[in-house]
């Protein structure tokens, strides 16, 4: 009888130790991997990010193209070299543990088997606990088949006879979306919304490292190159006032009133969103305020 008792409370606490660590060793931090398609695109999350990364959390994120492609006078090689170093600035800004750029080109990423098993690979390799990426729906090429790739590998990453040279882990981890403003075939969906004012500084830092994207290409492509300042003080403000003047939705402000009361919600400015993938881990309520322990301060 005592050792059927025992037996049960082993099996109770590995069951707590699976749901608080999906993948890594419960005395471990958590770790979640970010996929992306340029280098930039992972700031839509990068308040979420430093503070994941001041709790602790290992956070990495993989650029599944170099970049070489987004800029209205210099490409190739050239700005691909110059996008990977905005990149290793805004890590450090952020905080986050790893940065890497793959070595595919801008503007021709596809949803290939090679790429989809370096992602498999790399979700692996991390022994990640939850995987980010793009909606495989977007105004973008590169950003709806780097989604695709995420999700193709979803269930595979557990499987080991699939990129056989790396072994699978455990359990399936948890796969999100990031935040995005499309609504064809099917709006986003705003499981899980983040008051990110504690990482505001931090996310405007690493935004302003990616120059050639904020201060030169994306302005370009809105014609408003006219309106970018000279100075790098003054092209500073300039960001943060854009990023102050954005208002928050309303379905991101119900979003936040879900996850901290409308008390705490009212005094977020700024605040990010994830959609949970049906692929992956379902997590539940207890297990989303483990992979987000800023919604469990009070």
């Amino acid at each position: 009888m005592k050792r059927l008792f025992l037996l049960a409370l082993v099996l109770t606490l590995f069951t707590r130790i699976g749901i608080a660590q999906i993948n890594s060793p419960a005395d471990d931090p958590l770790r979640v991997i970010v996929f992306f398609a340029h280098p930039d695109d992972g700031e839509k999350m990068g308040g979420t990010a430093a503070m994941m990364a001041r709790e602790g959390i290992q956070v990495k994120f993989v650029c599944m193209t170099n970049g070489d492609a987004g800029h209205q006078e210099m490409g190739g090689g050239a700005l691909g070299v110059r996008r990977r170093a905005e990149a290793m600035v805004a890590k450090e800004k952020l905080g986050i543990a790893e940065y890497v750029v793959w070595d595919n080109h801008d503007a021709e990423l596809l949803p290939e088997l090679h790429i989809r098993k370096d992602v498999i690979r790399a979700i692996r390799e991390w022994n990640a606990d939850v995987v980010i990426g793009h909606r495989p729906n977007d105004y973008h090429p590169d950003h709806r088949n780097a989604g695709q790739l995420v999700i193709d590998a979803s269930y595979l990453v557990i499987v080991p006879n699939v990129a056989a040279d790396t072994p699978p882990v455990r359990n399936n981890p948890v796969f999100l979306y990031l935040q995005d403003r499309f609504s064809k075939p099917n709006p986003f969906s705003y499981d899980i919304v983040i008051g990110t004012d504690e990482g505001f500084e931090a996310k405007l830092a690493a935004t302003n490292a990616y120059e050639s994207q904020m201060y030169e290409w994306l302005p370009w492509t809105s014609q408003s190159l006219d309106q970018v300042p000279e100075s790098p003080e003054e092209r500073f403000e300039w960001l943060r006032k854009r990023h102050e003047s954005r208002k928050m939705s309303e379905e991101a402000r119900a979003g936040l009133v879900k996850w901290y009361g409308e008390e705490r919600a009212a005094n977020f400015k700024y605040s990010e969103a994830f959609e949970i993938a049906e692929y992956g881990k379902r997590p539940n309520e207890e297990e989303i305020r483990m992979i987000f322990p800023m919604l469990k301060k009070k």
